[in-house]
């Protein structure tokens, strides 16, 4: 079964969520090739290993950067959020030359991301659902 659409458990819940972040560079410079990418790839697979996440799908451009991440309920999104953007400005920072002359400040990405929730049925159907449950 494809990994994106397991029903997972933990001790008291059965849940299967999915955000979908995007997270932009600081002043929308244009600073991320195809091998920064990779790194990227690897460091944010750690960082959601780490909380007992998976990340699903990577993607972007060269001023922002696209996720999907399936996380269990205890997580918090802006928790996640934080260490997914600070432990790779870090190590991106770390790793590559180049890119240390774009950071003002240490810092890679801007301040604010994008978080929305995804997967399931759209809102509609569940909302109907929800309206047809005295009918039963």
């Amino acid at each position: 079964m494809d990994k994106s659409s397991d029903i997972r458990t933990g001790r008291h819940c059965v849940f299967n969520l999915h955000a979908h972040l995007v997270f932009v560079t600081k002043y929308r410079r244009k600073i991320l090739q195809e091998h920064h990418y990779d790194a990227l790839q690897k460091i944010f697979t750690k960082v959601c290993n780490d909380f007992e996440s998976d990340l699903i799908e990577i993607d972007g451009e060269g001023d922002h950067v696209h996720l999907l991440v399936n996380y269990p309920p205890k997580v918090s999104i802006s928790k996640l959020v934080n260490s997914l953007k600070g432990v790779s400005s870090r190590l991106l920072k770390k790793e590559f030359s180049d890119l240390r002359h774009c950071y003002w400040k240490g810092v890679l990405w801007s301040s604010s991301y994008y978080a929305g929730s995804c997967g399931g049925a759209p809102i509609s159907i569940i909302r109907q659902y929800i309206e047809r449950q005295q009918q039963h």
